[in-house]
């Protein structure tokens, strides 16, 4: 097995300097932090995100705590050898950082997809892109104050966004990076964002109507810019305690590009 992961780090560590660039050029890791400003600036759209907060905040805590009471203590006597006497506030930073990415999958599969949903198609009807959204679920004519969430209707399909157990082994396959300063957390950080990044717009190719080699082909002539947009929503999903927030307004941000790209093309 970590002869398996070895030979993944490596061929990820050799198209890394190639995908760089086209991360940079593309700017689409700009994304999730427009996400912040205009999920921020949208009242409409906070009812998805407080309708799942309560719930998301409880499974992070409890995740949080089985984390310290089973793996702080092991994690720290490793990093003894690696980060000295800084080694307690390194695995405890280790440790939440775990516990977040642990909870977002979590969360993700099991408590807020339906909220990311309307919260992603919330957003391009605030753009303008209401027949886009139609393709995917019932659009309510304008009528008094009604906002943009609030004219959504019955969805007709949804990305399956369940839990992958062969994502989540992967995920947690790659944890020990973080256990080499530096280096080892920059890496997984890309590595994750890279994996990560397509999922974001999973609902944008269902509306789109596109099949699997479609979506394929998309992602892979924009990997850089697939791998900008994962990166920059991951390190913030792995901010303590905040993740879910996050969570919906790096949904923002996909939304806002799926929108941009929409008006691209017309």
């Amino acid at each position: 097995m970590s002869e398996k992961v070895q030979g993944a780090v490596v061929a990820e560590a050799q198209t890394a300097r190639a995908v760089v660039q086209d991360v940079i050029m593309s700017g689409a890791y700009l994304y999730p932090f427009k996400g912040i400003v205009f999920f921020g600036t949208h009242k409409e759209l906070w009812g998805p995100f407080i309708s799942r907060a309560g719930r998301t905040i409880t499974l992070g805590l409890g995740v949080t705590s089985v984390m310290f009471f089973f793996t702080y203590v092991p994690q720290m006597a490793i990093m003894a050898f690696t980060s000295g006497p800084f080694a307690a506030i390194s695995a405890a930073i280790l440790v939440l950082g775990e516990s977040s990415a642990i909870t977002n999958v979590l969360s993700r599969s099991f408590l807020v997809e339906d909220a990311l949903i309307d919260t992603f198609d919330g957003t391009l009807v605030a753009r303008d892109q209401e027949p886009l959204v139609a393709q995917g679920r019932q659009i309510k004519p304008r009528s008094g104050g009604m906002d943009a969430v609030a004219r959504l209707g019955k969805i007709f399909t949804r990305p399956l966004a369940r839990l992958s157990p062969r994502a989540l082994l992967r995920s947690l396959l790659y944890l020990p990076l973080n256990l080499i300063p530096v280096v080892g957390t920059m890496l997984y950080i890309f590595v994750q964002g890279k994996r990560v990044g397509p999922g974001f717009h999973a609902r944008y190719f269902q509306l789109k109507g596109w099949n699997s080699q479609q979506r394929e082909e998309w992602v892979t002539s924009n990997r850089g810019a697939y791998t900008g947009l994962g990166i920059a929503s991951f390190v913030l999903e792995m901010v303590p305690f905040a993740s879910i927030v996050f969570s919906f307004t790096n949904t923002v941000g996909a939304a806002l590009w799926a929108a941009d790209l929409e008006k691209a093309t017309k």
